[in-house]
């Protein structure tokens, strides 16, 4: 097999690695061409002996977004931001789309197929509640995190990589960790509630507001980047549905996947309005991020217009 042929079969997983660390997708895909630029440049000292190809590419795109990160600023969710919103609230002034931690398909990062288990624990790392926690820690830390937690290396060859000792290397971690605990929401299953999901839909396209509330979590959260408006609570985001006047009643959903999470292609007045990410968690709905910019539907696969409705 060529070596060109040997790299792309590691794409997604480094695409994933990548993507945990910047919070884009498309830094994290042109993260991994300079990764793969840089390991065809070097193939020479490529030695199988000392590590496997998995192991040198992982070190190389731990460099090279490194590198990024010391030119770019940190994503965030809009509940990083500042406090939630009354409901009614005026959503302010977008603010520029680096700000925020963006969706990812799935396809792009996990694997087609595999062991349920390691599939399910996969999806929780991609989720944008643990990338926007990832997001709060400095780079070498965000680093040894997902080398040690994520990849499972070693504290060894984590130190060997970052230049640093496996004392430093442990001391990071356990502060990362510390930080990681205070800011994440809890996890869900790393699976999806298909009957949840079919439930959200239907109350969805028939604007049934109080289905809609009744699927959410007592504290879950609405957000709309780029703006840095939420809501926080079951009863503001209800409030913000009745007082939409029926702005989304005609609003077709077109299902995606993203971030190890279900996701949507909302169409409003025949047009690409936004991309509905949910995050799920004990069998309800724990946060709803709707990405208002169409331009993602390129990165999904997603066509501008939806399709015509089918007539019986």
């Amino acid at each position: 097999m060529a070596f060109e042929e040997r790299l792309e079969e590691h794409r997604a997983d480094l695409t994933g690695h990548c993507y945990r660390m910047l919070a884009c997708a498309a830094e994290a895909e042109d993260a991994v061409q300079e990764t793969f630029f840089r390991a065809w440049k070097n193939a020479d000292r490529f030695d199988e002996r000392k590590a496997g190809l998995r192991t040198w590419l992982h070190r190389i795109a731990t460099n090279v977004c490194l590198d990024m990160t010391r030119s770019v600023q940190r994503r965030a969710l809009a509940m990083d931001l500042g406090p939630s919103s009354p409901a009614g609230a005026f959503l302010g002034a977008p603010l520029d789309a680096a700000a925020f931690v963006q969706p990812i398909p799935d396809r792009l990062v996990l694997p087609v197929d595999g062991d349920p288990a390691e599939l399910a624990a996969a999806r929780e790392t991609i989720r944008l509640a643990f990338v926007a926690a990832l997001q709060a820690l400095p780079p070498r830390q965000r680093a040894v995190l997902i080398l040690r937690e994520v990849l499972c290396w070693s504290a060894d060859e984590v130190a060997g990589l970052l230049d640093s000792s496996p004392a430093a290397v442990n001391s990071a971690l356990q502060r990362a960790r510390a930080t990681m605990s205070a800011r994440r929401t809890p996890g869900g299953s790393g699976e999806v509630d298909e009957e949840l999901v079919e439930r959200y839909v239907k109350a969805f396209t028939s604007y049934d507001v109080e289905g809609l509330v009744s699927l959410l979590h007592q504290d879950a959260a609405m957000s709309m980047p780029p703006f840095a408006w939420w809501l926080g609570g079951r009863e503001a985001i209800r409030a913000a549905l009745l007082g939409a006047g029926g702005a989304c009643a005609d609003d077709r959903l077109v299902r995606t996947a993203a971030n190890g999470s279900p996701a949507f292609a909302q169409y409003r007045d025949g047009k690409a309005f936004g991309l509905v990410v949910l995050d799920l968690r004990d069998g309800l709905i724990a946060n709803t991020t709707t990405y208002l910019d169409p331009s993602l539907f390129a990165l999904f696969g997603l066509p501008m217009t939806p399709d015509p409705p089918s007539r019986m």
